[in-house]
């Protein structure tokens, strides 16, 4: 549905935070000054004319929730322009996303090239999924794009990468993979979800899609599940079809929740990134840990690659804890304040061990090939005092090999 800026008078070119702010549906009647819900499954027609000229797509209306509904083209309108997209769908959680995304656009035989680094539910469905529709997959280093053309195949459809990376916030070229994916003739489908449109836009570098998990920053709050792609109108049209079919679609609910947390997205993520580089500063200090990455740490291997492509480095901050396993446990246990959780992106600071939670479907083998260590944590920095997130984690880490 049509979705206007509620003060479209005469302005420049508004700056993208400013347009989440202001993107809105248009008013009813009441002149309400924030959108108000629309929890309805369905929509009525005026007569036989106008119902049969609707589902024919002769007119752009809302006809059912699952295909679309007024709080959800609103959120999808304001990820669009953050992002410089043309349209974009609104899917139930990230792994939908993803999931549909990559469905809407393969055929059995097809072929994919993905980073070896991408989170632990998309390589099961690389390794476990889509071999039943005969959709194969090869990995590359995100450190090594040089591979990439050594395993193209007649069958390769499209290139897929996170960057950063979950969970060891590796930063990928986009710009060198948009070229390779436009020489190759392929599709570049990046996750966007650790940056958020508001520290990088993908499109930009060369990709022609970009996918969200909604759950994380973009939520912010640890409130809901969903997921959203956005990219050129042809593209999205293909996976609206698909989805409209099976179903995967966001609830009007979590969609208005969404689009409320867009107005703040700006304010929040500059918060968890300085908190980030406080915390990560901080780590790379203390003798009980081995290694610390963060996307902006001047120590990080990509940190110039980083500046390049992103406003900031983000929430999340990975490093090893001395001893192993042993170490790792003895670290978990000793937090006090900080959560315990798999989420990211929310206010709480949440600390995680991906080898044996989001990652843990993955082979030992397969773990270290993404960089994955046993003693590997990974922080989601929250938006509490960065003093009493580092004396948390300072009290956890004295307990190890004590």
């Amino acid at each position: 549905m049509p979705i206007r800026n509620q003060n479209a008078k005469a302005m420049k070119k508004l700056q993208p935070e400013t347009e989440a702010i202001r993107t809105q549906i248009p008013r009813s009647e009441f002149q309400e000054h924030s959108a108000p819900l629309y929890l309805s499954s369905s929509f009525v027609f005026d007569d036989a004319e106008d119902m049969r000229a609707s589902f024919a797509e002769e007119k752009d209306r809302i006809i059912y929730s699952r295909y679309s509904n007024p709080n959800t083209s609103e959120w999808i309108e304001k990820v669009c322009k953050m992002e410089g997209a043309e349209a974009g769908f609104a899917f139930a959680s990230g792994m939908a996303a993803v999931f549909s995304t990559l469905a809407a656009l393969l055929d059995s035989g097809d072929h994919i090239i993905s980073s070896r680094s991408v989170f632990g539910s998309t390589s099961t469905l690389f390794a476990n999924i889509f071999p039943k529709w005969q959709i194969s997959h090869s990995y590359f280093r995100h450190d090594r794009l040089q591979d990439i053309e050594g395993l193209i195949r007649p069958t390769t459809r499209l290139i897929y990468a996170e960057s950063p990376t979950n969970p060891g916030v590796d930063v990928l070229d986009l710009e060198a993979l948009g070229r390779l994916a436009k020489k190759h003739g392929l599709l570049l489908v990046v996750d966007n979800c650790f940056a958020t449109p508001y520290l990088q836009q993908p499109l930009r570098f060369g990709a022609d899609l970009v996918i969200h998990s909604g759950t994380k920053l973009m939520d912010g709050q640890g409130r809901v599940l969903a997921g959203i792609t956005v990219g050129s109108a042809a593209l999205i049209d293909k996976i609206y079809r698909f989805a409209r079919i099976t179903g995967p679609a966001l609830s009007p609910f979590n969609a208005w929740l969404l689009s409320k947390s867009m107005e703040t997205l700006a304010v929040r993520v500059d918060r968890h990134c300085e908190n980030a580089l406080k915390v990560a500063e901080f780590l790379e200090g203390h003798p009980k840990v081995n290694w610390v990455k963060y996307p902006f740490l001047k120590s990080h291997p990509q940190v110039e690659l980083a500046r390049k492509q992103m406003k900031a480095g983000g929430c999340v901050v990975a490093f090893e804890v001395q001893g192993g396993v042993d170490g790792g446990r003895t670290f978990f246990d000793g937090i006090g304040l900080l959560s315990l959780s798999a989420n990211l992106g929310d206010t709480r600071s949440i600390v995680t061990h991906p080898a044996s939670t989001t990652h843990s479907k993955l082979t030992p083998e397969e773990r270290l090939e993404s960089g994955i260590t046993d003693g590997m944590v990974r922080i989601s920095v929250g938006l509490e005092h960065p003093d009493d997130i580092c004396a948390d984690l300072a009290r956890a880490l004295d307990g190890v090999g004590a």
